[in-house]
């Protein structure tokens, strides 16, 4: 019996059953991917909304603090000439500008020099911009007047150089600007070139990468960007610059979180501070605010519409559109940034007419080093890092004032250069090396300090950690400690300046000799330290005592530890630049410890004053004791070690100086001041091999070639109340009349000093020649 044929239905039936069954099955399978992958993907969006949100939200930036020199004030009377003025201007990145139109710019006209000064907070003082006219006459200024009032002007100070900063690891700077900082301009000229949906859309524009498509298509050429100003700030802040799709995806999804989580003003202030927008050296410009016054030298608030297009021009590629290398591909972009801003209105067509005539006027030489003076800023570091954190330096912006003068800087830089040339000329002087510090005599400001004979040199700094005998440097310790006993000791008394021997360790002895290999039998005390008696200098310092003379090098800022060895008296004691600066800073100041000062004032980002450094003072010697040694120091200048410096400076300055050299010359050293300033330097070799160089052959070299150059104010040393002036017949030693011939006017304290008359010529009647007064050593 034949098989019926099965029904088309049930055959129908069966294979939706089979159907049914693979898509079952393959809904099944998928549904855990679309679940796992769901996971994955709302996991990977939230670890990107934390990001977003860790880095958005917390600090965003680490500003690295500004260090400015000391700030200069002008005043009438000023010794500065039109040329030293427009140096100081250069230096402040001032622009040449008939119109004064915009903050840091001045012109010169006749004897006048004409500036419209910027505004700068110094934390204890805001100085607002304003419009100067600097008259000068015979190398001085004569006069300050306010150009919109006409009214005289006391004093002026100028806006501080900025010689430095201390970057954090990722060497990136910023000017931080509000939003509503920002010029109208700016924003527009954004808006038209980079995001003109950017307050409508929700992180990116499909509209704007169509429109920016095209617009290139008829360009011929990249003319608009894609990307919206949300993705461009992503990409910078967030991001690497690796090309990838994965980092394509990033942008586009942390785009839309940032949209979500932030308002559009956040965005734009954001953005405005973030973009990159050059380079200074190693240091990387970011934002508008920063921007500014690296191409421009001024403020953003103050750039016109030329300036801000050129800016704008920037954010589509820094190197490529670079102003200063690439000025006509940076001139046309601005000019196309201009025709932007006219096409959406925002400007109409004379104003843009009017910019396009203008020329980029960037301004030349802008580069602020992160290390201008490297010594110098490591001074001030280490002085920081006392009171401040490493994290507080490096990212929170703060600006700090130091003690530094850049001419006085600069003339020592240059005197250093100079004169080590000429001294390795000789055939015993090579591969020297050098340390220097100086400061204002008055207050111990230090206005400038070299760590080594390469002023750019980031290694080991000389002034501050290079530790060495001293030498002679310490024989005006010696003898003022030896003044404070004038019942003992006076500017007079005869000393023996005879070979003697003391005892040292293991049955041995110590015998000094003089430099010249010579006695020089008995002399004055003045004599002695004038000529830098070796032997005489150690009967007197063993006669007063090791310990006095290390507790008077202790009072006057010493803090090292020194040995109480008989060799002290002649500078085997070792100490940096720095220490033997802090002792005579003492000498200087009659007696009187100023601690020396690199930083003058430390203020927030928002210049709100942190911290002052004022000036500080105490006695720690005795005044006349300090002011007789001060006296023998003018003649060590005068006719002792010291006197070459008179052939380059007038004698009318009356110096106070002293040379030291070390055991086969390894050592030259010299310490000396002027009215105004003091000056230490060192010369020697980093092997501590000879040098073939004295105190008065090598370091016054450089001593004197510098303050040829800086000092302007002449020694005027005030006698204490205690001290009188006698008049000394210096063949007998007796008091005489000021007519009599080799009659001397010494300085006395009172109850000290010879008392009894001769006449002129004559020994005193019934008296021991004074010479052969002899003290115990």
């Amino acid at each position: 019996m034949p098989r019926r044929p099965r029904p088309r239905t049930s055959l129908s039936s069966s294979r939706r059953r089979k159907n049914k069954t693979k898509s079952s099955w393959l809904l099944k399978a998928l549904i855990p991917l679309l679940i796992v992958g769901g996971f994955v993907f709302s996991s990977y969006v939230g670890y990107l909304d934390y990001t977003v949100r860790e880095q958005f939200e917390g600090k965003r930036w680490s500003i690295p603090a500004r260090v400015y020199a000391s700030p200069l004030d002008l005043y009438a009377g000023l010794e500065y000439n039109s040329k030293n003025l427009e140096d100081l201007l250069l230096q402040l990145h001032y622009r040449q500008d008939y119109q004064l139109a915009a903050e840091g710019s001045y012109f010169i006209k006749g004897g006048q020099v004409n500036v419209k000064t910027r505004a700068f907070n110094f934390g204890d003082t805001l100085q607002e911009s304003r419009k100067i006219k600097i008259s000068l006459v015979g190398g001085a200024i004569t006069s300050l007047t306010d150009a919109s009032t006409g009214a005289e002007l006391p004093i002026v100070r100028m806006d501080p150089v900025q010689i430095g900063s201390f970057y954090p690891t990722r060497k990136e700077d910023r000017i931080l600007i509000k939003l509503d900082e920002a010029p109208e301009s700016l924003l527009q000229g954004l808006f038209s070139t980079e995001d003109r949906d950017f307050y409508s859309h929700f992180g990116l524009s499909p509209k704007g990468i169509v429109r920016a498509m095209w617009a290139n298509v008829k360009a011929g050429g990249m003319v608009q960007g894609g990307s919206t100003i949300t993705q461009q700030l992503v990409k910078n802040f967030f991001l690497t610059s690796e090309r990838s799709l994965t980092r394509k995806v990033n942008e586009a999804l942390m785009s839309l979180i940032l949209e979500y989580r932030y308002s559009k003003d956040e965005i734009l202030e954001a953005y405005l501070n973030e973009i990159f927008l050059g380079q200074d050296g190693g240091s990387a410009v970011h934002g508008f605010g920063l921007a500014s016054e690296f191409y421009f030298g001024q403020s953003l608030k103050t750039l016109n519409l030329s300036q801000v297009a050129t800016l704008v021009a920037l954010v589509r590629g820094p190197s490529y559109y670079d102003p200063r290398r690439n000025k006509e591909r940076a001139l046309e972009r601005r000019n196309l940034v201009l025709d932007s801003m006219l096409a959406e209105g925002y400007v109409d067509a004379q104003q843009v007419s009017d910019a396009k005539k203008q020329p980029l006027s960037v301004a030349s030489n802008t580069h602020r080093s992160a290390n201008r003076y490297p010594g110098f800023i490591d001074l001030v570091k280490r002085q920081l890092k006392q009171e401040y954190k490493e994290e507080d330096l490096t990212s929170e912006g703060l600006r700090i004032v130091t003690t530094l003068d850049t001419r006085v800087q600069d003339a020592l830089e240059q005197s250093i250069a100079s004169k080590l040339k000429q001294l390795e000329k000789s055939p015993k002087s090579n591969d020297l090396e050098t340390a220097s510090v100086v400061t204002r005599r008055d207050s111990g400001e230090i206005v400038a300090l070299a760590g080594a004979r390469n002023a750019s040199d980031m290694g080991f700094n000389r002034a501050l950690d290079a530790v060495r005998s001293i030498g002679s440097l310490i024989k005006p310790v010696v003898y003022l400690t030896a003044l404070e006993y004038p019942d003992r000791y006076t500017i007079v008394t005869p000393v023996s300046d005879t070979r003697l021997e003391i005892p040292a360790e293991k049955g041995k002895t110590w015998s000094p000799d003089n430099y010249d290999n010579r006695e020089h039998g008995v002399v004055p005390l003045h004599t002695a330290l004038t000529n830098s008696y070796n032997m005489a200098t150690v009967r007197i310092g063993m006669d007063v005592g090791l310990a006095r003379i290390a507790k008077n090098l202790k009072n006057m800022g010493v803090s090292r530890q020194v040995d109480l060895y008989p060799s002290l008296l002649l500078g085997a004691a070792q100490m940096t630049p720095l220490e033997v600066t802090q002792i005579y800073q003492t000498l200087a100041g009659d007696g009187f410890a100023t601690p020396l000062r690199s930083i003058r004032a430390v203020n927030a980002a928002d210049g709100k004053a942190l911290q002052s450094y004022p000036f500080t003072v105490r006695q720690v010697v005795d005044p006349a004791a300090t002011y007789i040694t001060n006296t023998i120091l003018q003649d060590v200048m005068r006719i002792g070690t010291g006197r070459s410096a008179y052939n380059q400076i007038s004698g009318d300055m009356n110096l106070v100086g002293k040379t030291g050299t070390t055991n086969e010359m390894r050592d030259s050293w010299f310490a000396g001041f002027s009215g105004d300033y003091l000056s230490v330097v060192w010369v020697g070799r980093d092997d501590n091999k000879s040098t073939g160089l004295t105190g008065a052959t090598g370091a016054l070299q450089i001593w004197t070639d510098l303050m040829r150059q800086v000092a302007k104010q002449p020694v005027n040393l005030v006698a204490p109340d205690n001290v009188q002036m006698k008049w000394v017949n210096t063949e007998t030693g007796g008091l005489t009349d000021e007519s009599c011939p080799g009659a001397k006017a010494y300085p006395f304290v009172d109850g000290s000093g010879p008392s009894e008359f001769s006449t002129c010529g004559s020994a005193i009647e019934g008296g021991e020649s004074w010479l052969n007064q002899l003290n115990p050593f």
